[in-house]
């Protein structure tokens, strides 16, 4: 079995019967994921398995911290022995350095998984921030404005994404560029 098809299949067993809005949302990331793949290179069916994984960690059958980017990179590395790059791309999926500054889980975090190369970690963010809960496109503002409005602005989740909306927007903005530059390469003379 190949890197996403395992993806795939994991993914839906830990979260389309618990979870099934979480699993329609891994789905879209996963879809949007792929849209990024003239950018990525032989690193597009790494970022695809990370994006159907993403969310994994809310699973309740693996769900200990409450955080779910730890909770799943834990479960992905001792539990699945997944690839360290997929793991990584879990553990910091859309800024979850700064929720984990929240939560108190910072130097966890940091101390356990590396960050992965810039430019994946920037296509999992804008795949993660233009996919609605439902799996849909989105825009990353009307996604943080969801964020913010089904969390609430006081909340753990409402003050980080808060924070992190700049990094997102220059996420988006970095992915943008890549992706004209390679639109622009492939043009005729």
């Amino acid at each position: 079995m190949g890197l996403t098809e395992w993806a795939y299949s994991l993914s839906e067993s830990m979260l389309a019967e618990p979870l099934p809005r979480r699993w329609a949302h891994s789905l879209g990331v996963a879809k949007r994921a792929c849209s990024l793949s003239p950018i990525l290179g032989r690193d597009a069916e790494l970022l695809e398995a990370a994006a159907v994984l993403h969310d994994v960690g809310y699973s309740p059958s693996i769900a200990t911290t409450g955080f779910h980017p730890l909770d799943g990179a834990r479960f992905l590395r001792d539990q699945e022995g997944a690839d360290e790059r997929v793991v990584r791309l879990v553990a910091h999926h859309s800024c979850a350095l700064l929720e984990a500054e929240e939560r108190g889980l910072r130097d966890e975090l940091e101390t356990e998984f590396q960050l992965e190369r810039p430019e994946l970690v920037d296509a999992l963010i804008v795949a993660d921030m233009t996919t609605t809960p439902d799996g849909g496109h989105t825009s990353p503002a009307a996604r943080l404005d969801e964020i913010v409005q089904r969390y609430g602005p006081d909340t753990i989740v409402g003050r980080f994404i808060q924070r992190a909306a700049p990094e997102i927007y220059a996420a988006v903005d970095r992915v943008e560029s890549r992706i004209a530059l390679v639109s622009a390469d492939a043009q005729p003379m």
